[in-house]
C-alpha cells in the first residue's frame, strides 16, 4: 500500500492491516485537501479569503496562520486611519485601490455595525516652501477622485482645529478611523459562515509537490501542493495565495518563486496625549510630505477608543516582528545590514536615519516636530505609546518599492501560486479592494 509522505513509521505500520478505506481515512486525518490555501491571516489574507469564497463558493478553503489569533501583527499595530487615497501617484493601484476600499469600507462598516468616525483629516502646511506641494497634493487628489477634497487657509484651520498653527491645509473630510482588528476579525467571520476552514498556530515552513496518494485516491493529482507546518502537519491544496506581510519575501523563495522584492522591517514609536490634553486636538492632523525624505513625517491620529497617537518615528528594526526597541533575531538583522537596498538607502538617508533614531529615544526631541503643527503641546503632555513594524518592500537599488505588488512564478508550484509581494498602507483601508483584485488575478492564473 501506498502511505502519503510524512508519516512515521509507526504509524505506516498501524495502517497496513487496514481496509483501503480506513487507510484513506487516515491520511486524510493528518492532511486535509482544500482547493484553495491563503497563507496568511492578516486583514489582506483575510478580506482576500472572504472574496474568493464569496465569488466561487462551490470550492474548499483553507486560511493558515501562524499565531494563535488572527491580524496579530500588522492588522492589530497600525494607526486605524481609513485613508482617502490622497498621496499617491495617479494611475497607480495604491491610488484606485485606497479610494475603491475607502468606499467599499464604510459600507461594510455600516453593513455589520461596526463603530467608525469619519473626523477628516487637515494636511498641513507650516512653511511657505511647503504650499506649493500642498497644492500639488491637492490636484494630485483630484485626479484619485478623492471627494471633498479643498484648500483651507490659516483662519479655516483655526475653525477646525483651535490649537493649530499652519498656513494653509489641505482638508479630507472623507478620512476617517476606524480598529481595524475588529473588522479584520469581521471578514474572518465572513469566511467561517461561507464555509471556509481556518487554522492558526499552522506556520508554513515548506511548499513541495504532492508525490503520492492514498491507494485508489487521486488527491495527488488534484492536490498537487502540499504545504508544512513548522510543527509537521500539512495541508494538500490546488492553489495558494499568499498574503505574509513581514514574511511574504521568505514566503516567495519558499514556494519557487522569486525573493525580490526583499522585505525590510522599519519600526515606528508612537507618543500616546494624555486624556487631560485631549482637547488640543479634534481630528487627524498631518504634515506635507517631503520628497527627499522616505517617509511621511509625525502626525497626530485620534483612535476608536479614544485615545489620541502621535508620531511616529521610522527606524530599522532589528527583528521582523519586534515592536520593542530591544527585540532582536540574528537571521532578520542579517538578512537586512547585509542586503544592498538596505546599504544604498542608508547612505542616501544617514542625517534623517540618525534624527529619527534619536526622536525614538528623545521624547523631547519628538515632542519638538510634533510642535511645529500644535505649539501649545509640552513634554510633560505626552507618555510613551505603543509600535508599529511597517513591512517595507525595498528593491537592490536602496529604492522603497511603493505601489501593491502581486506575482506568481513558473513551475508546478510557482504557476499555482499568487503572492501578495508588498502591500504597506493604506493596505488596510484597501483591503476589500485587494480581495477584488486577488480574485480578479486568481480566477485569471488558477482558470477558477
Amino acid at each position: 500500500m501506498v502511505i502519503s509522505v510524512g508519516f512515521s513509521r509507526a504509524a505506516s505500520l498501524l495502517i497496513k492491516p487496514f481496509s483501503g478505506f480506513q487507510a484513506d481515512y487516515l491520511v486524510r486525518r493528518k492532511y486535509s485537501s482544500y482547493d484553495v490555501a491563503v497563507v496568511g491571516g492578516g486583514i489582506v489574507g483575510l478580506a482576500s479569503a472572504r472574496e474568493l469564497i464569496q465569488r466561487y463558493p462551490k470550492l474548499s478553503y483553507v486560511l493558515l496562520e501562524k499565531e494563535k489569533e488572527l491580524a496579530f501583527h500588522q492588522s492589530g499595530h497600525n494607526s486605524g486611519v481609513i485613508h482617502s487615497g490622497i498621496y499617491y501617484t495617479p494611475g497607480s493601484l495604491k491610488a484606485k485601490l485606497c479610494v475603491r476600499g475607502a468606499e467599499l469600507s464604510y459600507a461594510y462598516c455600516v453593513k455589520k455595525s461596526i463603530p467608525y468616525r469619519r473626523c477628516g483629516k487637515l494636511i498641513v502646511a507650516v512653511e511657505q516652501e511647503e504650499i506649493p506641494r500642498l497644492k500639488a497634493l491637492y490636484k494630485r487628489g483630484q485626479q484619485n477622485n478623492v471627494p471633498g477634497l479643498r484648500l483651507i487657509d490659516a483662519k479655516e484651520i483655526h475653525k477646525r482645529e483651535p490649537y493649530c498653527k499652519g498656513l494653509m491645509a489641505l482638508d479630507s473630510p472623507n478620512t476617517g478611523i476606524v480598529d481595524w482588528r475588529e473588522v479584520a476579525l469581521s471578514y474572518a467571520k465572513d469566511f467561517r459562515e461561507m464555509g471556509g476552514t481556518i487554522k492558526t498556530q499552522f506556520e508554513a515552513t515548506d511548499f513541495q509537490t504532492t508525490r503520492e496518494s492514498p491507494a485508489g485516491s487521486t488527491d495527488g493529482l488534484k492536490y498537487p501542493i502540499t504545504i508544512k507546518s513548522l510543527k509537521g502537519t500539512a495541508i494538500h491544496c490546488s492553489y495558494v495565495v499568499t498574503c505574509g506581510g513581514l514574511y511574504s519575501d521568505r514566503l516567495s523563495q519558499k514556494s519557487g518563486c522569486s525573493s525580490e522584492p526583499r522585505i525590510v522591517p522599519f519600526r515606528g514609536d508612537y507618543l500616546v496625549l494624555k486624556p487631560e490634553k485631549h482637547y488640543l486636538v479634534n481630528g487627524n492632523i498631518y504634515p506635507v510630505p517631503n520628497p527627499r525624505l522616505p517617509f511621511l513625517g509625525v502626525h497626530f491620529t485620534p483612535r476608536m477608543d479614544g485615545s489620541i497617537w502621535l508620531g511616529p518615528n521610522a527606524v530599522l528594526a532589528f527583528k521582523r516582528e519586534g515592536y520593542s526597541v530591544y527585540d532582536f533575531d540574528l537571521r532578520d538583522f542579517t538578512d537586512a545590514v547585509s542586503y544592498s537596498g538596505v546599504q544604498k538607502l542608508v547612505l542616501k538617508n544617514v542625517a534623517f536615519g540618525i534624527n529619527e533614531l534619536y526622536r525614538g529615544l528623545v521624547i523631547a526631541a519628538q515632542v519638538k516636530q510634533l510642535q511645529r503643527y500644535i505649539p501649545d503641546l509640552t513634554v510633560n503632555d505626552v507618555t510613551r505609546g505603543p509600535s508599529g513594524v511597517r513591512a517595507q518592500a525595498l528593491d537592490k537599488d536602496g529604492n522603497l518599492v511603493d505601489d501593491f505588488v502581486f506575482d506568481g512564478g513558473s513551475g508546478v508550484i510557482g504557476s499555482r501560486v499568487l503572492h501578495v509581494r508588498n502591500a504597506p498602507s493604506p493596505a488596510a483601508t484597501s483591503s476589500l479592494a485587494i480581495g477584488e483584485v486577488i480574485a480578479d488575478e486568481a480566477s485569471k492564473k488558477f482558470e477558477l
